[in-house]
């Protein structure tokens, strides 16, 4: 298996070399070509799921020097937190672009180019183990992404990718920044120069230190989350965005924000992430309710969708800075299910859209007679998004909230309000556009489901399915990271202090949890 990581990282730039002798005038060359590498991509990254030991330390590691003089190593590797996260990106990869099959008719081959770049950028990210390296596929993601969305999104396409490119580059520079200070305070510490992670974890870093470069990481990825109340470029994003660039944004990138927070963020600065603690749980809890009272009143169906992710993300904040395994878990596991579900419901949008050119609720209506197997999808999908149990929406959210209670009740109590709302908005959407009175004759003969929708729908159901009544091989997997990853902390599952009313809780789960 060795040198897996760096073939995944460079697959997608090799296919890009491939398109180059491709003529672009051939947009159907151009499209078999480009779903070939990403279908490629995702069979060299199934092995890593088989080959993973799960021991808590980073395997399939690859290390070789790239500056030296400065410190400065590739070196990627995977943990049971990365793993799941780097095979959500590849999975997802030839299913996003066959979505796009007919939906992308001009600049075929650019949009392709890019389409391949942004998963080299989004890979290495996930496995980057050198800070530096990490901020250069951090950076390169950027690039694409603006293009796809101010190449090929709607009518603001241009403010959109304006408005995204400076929110994160605002973040990013902020963090290129305090990963140089702690990289030279590590090196007057050590007398050597290094931006590795391993080096770079446990340092010690004085507490005032720690909270302005702690302050400066939290806001790049909570700008990425997005994390309220710095989520307000993401409506324009999605709505903007071709139908492929959204389920992409949804499904790997708004990721990156999280990861970052438990990857580098929490462990780097562990005393300022348990002093922030309290304000980012606030934040996360604001946008839980926000997120999903917003998305109750959109008459846009794709912003309906987008400000869902809000919501759902501020779960994974909350699940993060609970500080404990089941908190974590349950962030990890909401990332995953948002992932397919959400990026589902962005591709099912995007039926809509190709048949009506429409996103408007009003518009539709009655749809379930003229596409039943449309609507089954989609009512699969909004339960899989709202939590039903056996859907993957469940078990993350359920541990969120597990977490959560075990260290703050009232927290709890507040997030779980956003499950119910959830449940409102997606529900009372799917209602008004799929059952009652045909009120557009427009709708009246609508296409049902093609073969190659179906073909890019149902693994993702499948997966749904999958990680809703299958938890356990995920669970076990990422648990000793985890649990490792809250030692680099610092801080005990209990970080916070216990009422004497859930103590009894959670030494029980721990006695659960011994056994298993």
């Amino acid at each position: 298996m060795g040198g897996i990581l760096t073939t995944l990282i460079f697959l997608p730039l090799a296919g890009m070399l491939l398109l180059a002798f491709v003529p672009g005038s051939n947009a159907r060359a151009v499209r078999l070509v480009t779903l070939l590498v990403t279908v490629v991509l995702f069979l060299v990254s199934v092995p890593l799921a088989w080959e993973f030991e799960g021991t808590g330390g980073m395997e399939f590691e690859e290390r070789a020097p790239w500056v030296p003089a400065f410190g400065i190593s590739y070196h990627v590797g995977i943990d049971g937190i990365s793993l799941f996260l780097l095979l959500l990106t590849t999975f997802l990869a030839p299913l996003v672009y066959l979505s796009a099959w007919n939906a992308i008719t001009s600049r075929v081959k650019e949009f392709a180019l890019f389409y391949l770049l942004l998963h080299t950028g989004m890979i290495g990210a996930f496995v980057a183990l050198d800070l530096f390296l990490f901020y250069v596929f951090w950076e390169l993601m950027l690039v694409p992404m603006a293009f796809l969305i101010g190449v090929w999104g709607g009518e603001r396409r241009i403010y959109a990718a304006v408005k995204f490119v400076l929110y994160t580059v605002v973040g990013s520079l902020l963090m290129l920044a305090a990963l140089l200070v702690l990289a030279r305070h590590a090196a007057e510490a050590s007398g050597s120069l290094s931006f590795d992670w391993a080096d770079l974890v446990g340092t010690p870093v004085p507490r005032t230190l720690q909270m302005l470069l702690f302050g400066a990481f939290a806001l790049a990825f909570a700008i990425k989350v997005p994390l309220f109340p710095f989520h307000t470029w993401l409506p324009d994003a999605h709505v903007e965005a071709p139908t492929a660039g959204s389920a992409i944004l949804a499904g790997i990138l708004l990721k990156m924000g999280t990861y970052g927070f438990l990857r580098y963020a929490m462990p780097l600065f562990p005393e300022a992430a348990q002093a922030a603690a309290p304000l980012l749980a606030f934040l996360a809890l604001v946008g839980i309710v926000y997120g999903a009272l917003v998305a109750m009143v959109q008459d846009d169906v794709k912003k309906l969708v987008a400000y869902s992710s809000v919501s759902h993300l501020g779960f994974v904040v909350l699940g993060l800075f609970a500080f404990n395994t089941s908190g974590i878990q349950g962030a990890i596991y909401v990332m995953l299910a948002h992932g397919l579900s959400t990026s589902a419901l962005f591709l099912l949008v995007g039926v809509m859209y190709e048949r009506r050119h429409t996103r408007l609720i009003s518009e539709y209506g009655g749809l379930a007679r003229p596409m039943p197997l449309f609507a089954a999808f989609f009512l699969v999908t909004t339960l899989a998004s709202i939590g039903l149990p056996a859907l993957c929406g469940f078990v993350g959210e359920f541990l969120v909230l597990f977490g959560t209670f075990r260290v703050h009740p009232g927290r709890a109590a507040i997030a779980a309000t956003g499950v119910v709302l959830g449940a409102v908005y997606m529900l009372w959407m799917f209602r008004r556009v799929f059952f009652g009175p045909i009120t557009a004759d427009a709708n009246r003969n609508l296409r049902d489901l093609s073969l190659r929708e179906i073909v890019v729908l149902v693994p993702l159901l499948v997966g749904m399915v999958v990680l809703g009544v299958r938890p356990m091989p995920l669970l076990d997997r990422m648990e000793k990271a985890v649990e490792r990853h809250i030692e680099m902390m610092r801080g005990d599952a209990r970080a916070e202090a216990e009422t004497p009313e859930i103590r009894f809780v959670a030494e029980a789960v721990d006695s659960m949890e011994e056994a298993r």
